[in-house]
């Protein structure tokens, strides 16, 4: 299992509109192959900044998989008006959180 995380910045006069458009898309993310679910979570201290978190089987079901898709431009051209600069991605591999985990 890997998560992909998408630091999605968004324009300040836009963050209503934008969480309403990410609502009409996000169907597209939840029916490709390899979801396993995603959370989008607005920054605290800088609530123009978004971050969507989204687990998948594998890194392949993401990246070609989702991202080489018709479903994938949608989804963006969907947001991509949104954003006040380009999205940054990346991915981390296995339990993002393991309960009791003392070893900070």
């Amino acid at each position: 299992m890997i998560y992909e995380i998408a630091l999605l910045p968004v324009h300040k006069e836009q963050i209503e509109p934008f969480k309403q458009a990410f609502a009409e898309v996000v169907h597209l993310l939840q029916r490709a192959k390899g979801y396993g679910g995603h959370m989008l979570a607005q920054g605290i201290e800088s609530p123009e900044r978004f971050n969507l978190i989204v687990r998948w089987a594998s890194l392949e079901d993401h990246t070609p998989g989702f991202e080489a898709s018709d479903d994938h431009q949608t989804f963006m051209l969907g947001l991509e008006e949104f954003f006040s600069e380009e999205p940054t991605v990346y991915h981390i591999e296995g339990a993002a959180f393991a309960a009791g985990d003392s070893a900070f």
